[in-house]
């Protein structure tokens, strides 16, 4: 989820967050709220020196737009990098806006697929894993910007978006704009996404894909609901094609087995894993009778307090990667958030807008945690048009693989028998010069559209941890192919 300086809580903080979920049947609550009243933006900004997208978009100055948000980048390694950032305004009547970052595929033709990426938290800046994980490039102490070797922009056309309201550079002006459940979470970023095809319409029919990590398990099934069921009247339609998340916390009551995990490394002994097993008891019972704050405490005193239960019983900090006590830049955060906030604001256009703190947005869904969006995901599942990849680090001790096989295994769809008895296959990655094609990356198990795959050696962030692996497995799951 994150850690002290923006990470998301459940993806190198200190604190747990996971947001709740709430069904609601009607396609209307993902509209724009508030969008039926434009305002103008220069009076409504004057000031603040942003780049303010919508009334532009609005107005069909779709050029002006364009050329406006490109991303003048003064760096000799990334200067030749095609990019594009700014604000579109998802609330008007509170004046709410996502800060965006889009990078067209570097090296394919119009045909690249286009992947939205949501980080965790809640409330950790998409602009994260930019840097860290599967950008175009990183970024040193001096903000000095260094090519990535395995960038997923090579591939695939990446728009990375500070989510929800209020997380990193995105903002509102009036405290109801603030997500306070995932349905909100979800017609924000549908409004965006709308917006971003009218900027990029030569995008539209390209297939598209929701992903994310940690906290965003509930983001992606969220929005890509949304989608689902807003497509067949919208004016602007969105070619979603499929959802993949890392370790993603999705449906808390199957993924309660902290006990278990840590008993089976030997980080804990037999009375370690009674106490976990108290403390997963706790959790579940308030999650069935709705007592979410039970639920929540129960969850944060087992790894995330200060001090946690873990921290107490194994000595180590990290719960990330078990194999590590200590967090690893980027893991402690890098240097990604001083260069967004010094070099990068003028280039990125967000003017003299301040770089909200991880706790605005978590403070507003922390009692939204135990519940599941697992019934959005079965029915994207059943709707036979999605494909689905669930992705797990092996040595992630905050959102382990087994939970997220729990999580598989109780989805309610027409395949669940069939996945359930599924065989389970090598993936050994198909990499060339990047890797070895004798190595096993890990192990997955699929059945018609989802797939659970396992990722070897790697902790909560897979891409950072294995980049090649962690490219080989999204070219394969973007184009469909199996993973052995």
């Amino acid at each position: 989820m994150g850690h002290e300086r923006q990470m998301p809580r459940w993806s190198a903080t200190s604190q747990l967050a996971v947001a709740a979920f709430a069904l609601f049947a009607a396609t209307a609550v993902f509209r724009c709220c508030g969008c039926s009243t434009p305002i103008d933006a220069e009076v409504d900004h004057r000031g603040d020196g942003a780049l303010y997208l919508s009334p532009m978009i609005r107005d069909g100055r779709i050029d002006e737009a364009r050329i406006k948000c490109r991303v003048h980048l003064n760096n000799s390694t990334a200067e030749a990098v095609n990019s594009c950032a700014g604000y579109l305004t998802v609330n008007e009547t509170h004046g709410s806006n996502l800060f965006f970052w889009f990078f067209p595929a570097a090296n394919r033709t119009g045909d690249a697929p286009v992947v939205l990426w949501l980080q965790g938290g809640p409330g950790a800046p998409s602009l994260y894993s930019v840097f860290n994980e599967h950008g175009p490039f990183t970024v040193d102490a001096a903000g000095s910007l260094w090519p990535r070797r395995h960038a997923w922009t090579t591939t695939h056309s990446m728009l990375y978006v500070d989510n929800p309201v209020g997380t990193g550079y995105s903002f509102t002006r009036n405290d109801a704009g603030y997500s306070t459940d995932q349905t909100a979470v979800a017609a924000n970023l549908y409004a965006a996404l709308v917006q971003f095809f009218e900027l990029y319409p030569e995008h539209r029919d390209n297939e598209f894909y929701v992903a994310g990590e940690s906290y965003a398990g509930k983001y992606v099934p969220a929005v890509s609901y949304a989608i689902h069921r807003n497509n067949p009247g919208a004016q602007v339609k969105i070619n979603l094609k499929g959802l993949a998340i890392g370790n993603g916390l999705i449906d808390p009551v199957n993924q309660m087995v902290y006990s278990d995990f840590l008993f089976q490394y030997g980080l804990i002994d037999e009375d370690g894993k009674r106490l976990f097993k108290e403390q997963e008891d706790v959790a579940r019972d308030g999650m069935a009778s709705g007592d979410y704050k039970a639920a929540y405490d129960a969850m944060t005193k087992m790894m995330i307090s200060n001090p946690s239960m873990y921290r107490q019983l194994t000595g180590m900090r990290n719960i990330y990667n078990v194999v590590w006590n200590k967090n690893p830049i980027p893991y402690e955060g890098g240097h990604w958030d001083r260069y967004v906030q010094r070099q990068g604001r003028a280039v990125l256009h967000v003017g003299r807008r301040p770089w909200s703190s991880v706790d605005v947005v978590y403070e507003r869904l922390k009692y939204d945690i135990p519940l599941s969006v697992a019934p959005w995901l079965a029915e994207l599942l059943d709707a036979g048009q999605y494909r689905v990849l669930l992705y797990s680090g092996q040595l992630d001790a905050i959102v382990p693989y087994r939970g997220t096989v729990n999580v598989a295994r109780a989805l309610q769809w027409t395949g669940a028998e069939q996945f359930r008895n599924a065989t389970r296959s090598i993936w050994t990655p198909s990499c060339s010069s990047r890797c070895s094609p004798s190595e096993v990356a890990g192990y997955a198990t699929a059945h018609g559209p989802l797939t659970v795959l396992l990722v070897r050696n790697a902790g909560h962030m897979v891409p950072y941890d294995q980049p090649a692996w962690a490219h080989d497995m999204i070219e394969r799951f973007t184009s469909g192919r199996p993973f052995h």
